[in-house]
């Protein structure tokens, strides 16, 4: 421990003590296990290798200057796996399962959630996957529950600061009416070559549009998007976007401050409109976008020409990672004490 520079973690991962478990089988959630093993046993058959049964989430505890270790959005977090397992097949984790497991693998753990002034956090990723033997089409029979933690520092390198991003037409992250709403690993492995063509050209993230016409902006990467304009929080409404709850949040604080929030379509030419614009979810919090690259078209948006966060983002950002830390009052209930 005394050899891990806190200040200095990347977004990736870092063994740690436990992890925390539980089986479906037979129609019943086994009790919770504890476990000192990163792996897990698994047959070759597994629906979750084979046909894609498999979901997750990402949710941070954050140490405040109090002492006291707060987890963020844990039931949200618990009632999307739902959803997730709902759109997939799989079966639901009870709610109280999975904030029994969070709890209990933070505070296995908790020697390695990073210190307040540090501004690291406990990555917390809860894992369920189809586990049971077989080759046809159809949902698995048993399922296995898992979370385990990481400390980590923030998702892109450049941290609180704007960053390109680029717009790859011939590319798509989900279908409409597809799984692009839940949270599982298809979704994310779609993303893998634009995101590496992307790096590749000085992009931290694909915007894409929408898969059907390509007219509206629909998810930045591995995160959200918004456009702040004439007073207004502004995110896309998409059939398939990943509800993001950071996004949420951002929502209910814009709300707060005296915005007009609007989840709507967003068409590409309005771009050119907004005054700040910026991704957002868990592991990213929020990464301001310095523009936009339109690839195809040769045409740039840009929202920070001294390469500085907008003013609202700057005060999005601040604000959510008080109440994260403990700086602010919880007013919402948004945190859980570990």
């Amino acid at each position: 421990m005394e050899n891990i520079n806190w200040s200095d973690l990347t977004f990736g991962y870092m063994k740690t003590d436990y992890n925390v478990r539980s089986y479906y089988r037979n129609g019943q959630w086994s009790e919770l296990e504890i476990s000192d093993s990163e792996y897990i046993p698994m047959h070759i058959a597994a629906t979750c290798l084979h046909y894609g049964q498999e979901s997750f989430e990402g949710l941070k505890a954050f140490k405040g200057k109090d002492g006291k270790i707060r987890i963020f959005r844990m039931r949200e977090n618990a009632l999307r796996m739902q959803s997730s397992a709902r759109g997939i097949g799989m079966a639901e984790l009870p709610v109280e399962i999975f904030e029994k497991a969070v709890t209990e693998a933070v505070k296995r753990n908790e020697r390695f959630v990073p210190p307040s002034e540090s501004g690291a956090s406990l990555y917390i990723r809860p894992l369920l996957i189809g586990t049971s033997a077989q080759v046809g089409v159809k949902p698995a029979k048993e399922y296995l529950f898992v979370v385990f933690v990481t400390p980590v520092g923030p998702y892109f390198k450049e941290g609180f600061k704007t960053t390109p991003v680029g717009i790859f037409r011939e590319y798509d992250r989900a279908a409409p009416l597809g799984t692009g709403i839940y949270k599982v690993g298809g979704n994310y492995a779609a993303s893998l070559v634009a995101g590496e063509i992307a790096h590749a050209k000085g992009y931290s993230a694909v915007l894409y549009l929408d898969a059907k016409e390509k007219k509206y902006i629909d998810e930045c990467g591995p995160a959200n998007f918004f456009g702040i304009k004439n007073n207004t929080y502004i995110t896309p409404a998409s059939t398939s976007i990943l509800p993001s709850i950071t996004n949420k949040c951002l929502m209910q604080l814009a709300e707060d401050m005296g915005l007009k929030v609007e989840c709507r379509p967003i068409p590409l030419e309005e771009l050119s409109t907004l005054e700040e614009a910026g991704m957002c979810g868990t592991a990213a919090v929020i990464s301001p976008i310095q523009r936009v690259d339109d690839v195809d078209k040769n045409q740039s948006y840009v929202f920070s020409k001294d390469g500085k966060p907008g003013v609202v983002c700057e005060k999005l950002y601040h604000q959510l990672r008080a109440i994260q830390y403990g700086d602010s009052a919880d007013v919402y209930g948004w945190v859980t004490l570990c």
